[in-house]
């Protein structure tokens, strides 16, 4: 499959990159697989490396629900909770987007990867030159902040008090856009910073599955 160049001309959400990162945004956004999915309106799903255990119940749920509601998601796909998450999407039949914290020219693809490439429900996006072959600390920064301009709304399992993917919901909740976590003890750092709570009942996850 051929590495495609995506101009920010020819599809409005990369617009979505200069209104939010300003400056910082990309020249040039590298693709691999179906670029249609871009003329979806993808949630962006997030959590920290560590996850409280019924926080990671109910986010197993929710990818179940996401899966059968065919909802498009976007994300890195990097934490434990994210990765877990992605093998429930992608075997359901709804698109994905992945975006590595890496050029993903020469990226090695496993199966189950190939198998949705294949299926024409899947799409690698990265904002990195050939030359970026590792993940580092920034780059990893730097995709969450790529995936969360291009999502329509957010969501976030968890953050870790402190940590980087709170700080991330800081920069999000200063675009404006639409972010949500569960409604939890767990998350009342994110919470009291004006993150949306919401349950895990039907008409509680709507604003999610509209994506």
């Amino acid at each position: 499959m051929t590495l495609i160049d995506i101009t920010h001309s020819k599809f409005d959400c990369l617009s979505q990159l200069e209104e939010y990162l300003g400056e910082n945004a990309p020249k040039r956004v590298s693709g691999l697989g179906n670029l249609g999915i871009l003329e979806g309106k993808p949630l962006g799903f997030f959590s920290s490396q560590k996850c409280p255990g019924d926080l990671i119940l109910k986010t197993y749920d929710l990818a179940q629900i996401l899966r059968h509601a065919g909802t498009t998601v976007i994300g890195g796909f990097h934490s434990p909770m994210e990765r877990e998450c992605l093998g429930i999407l992608l075997r359901g039949t709804q698109p994905v987007i992945i975006c590595p914290a890496r050029s993903i020219k020469n990226m090695r693809i496993v199966s189950e990867h190939k198998r949705a490439l294949n299926e024409v429900r899947l799409l690698f996006m990265s904002p990195f030159d050939e030359n970026q072959r590792r993940i580092s600390v920034k780059t990893s920064q730097f995709r969450n902040l790529f995936v969360a301009a291009l999502a329509e709304q957010v969501f976030v399992a968890h953050a870790e008090p402190g940590g980087k993917t709170e700080n991330l919901c800081r920069d999000i909740l200063s675009w404006k856009k639409p972010i949500y976590t569960f409604d939890s003890d767990h998350n009342k750092n994110l919470i009291e910073m004006g993150v949306q709570p919401i349950g895990t009942g039907g008409s509680e996850l709507a604003p999610l599955l509209r994506a």
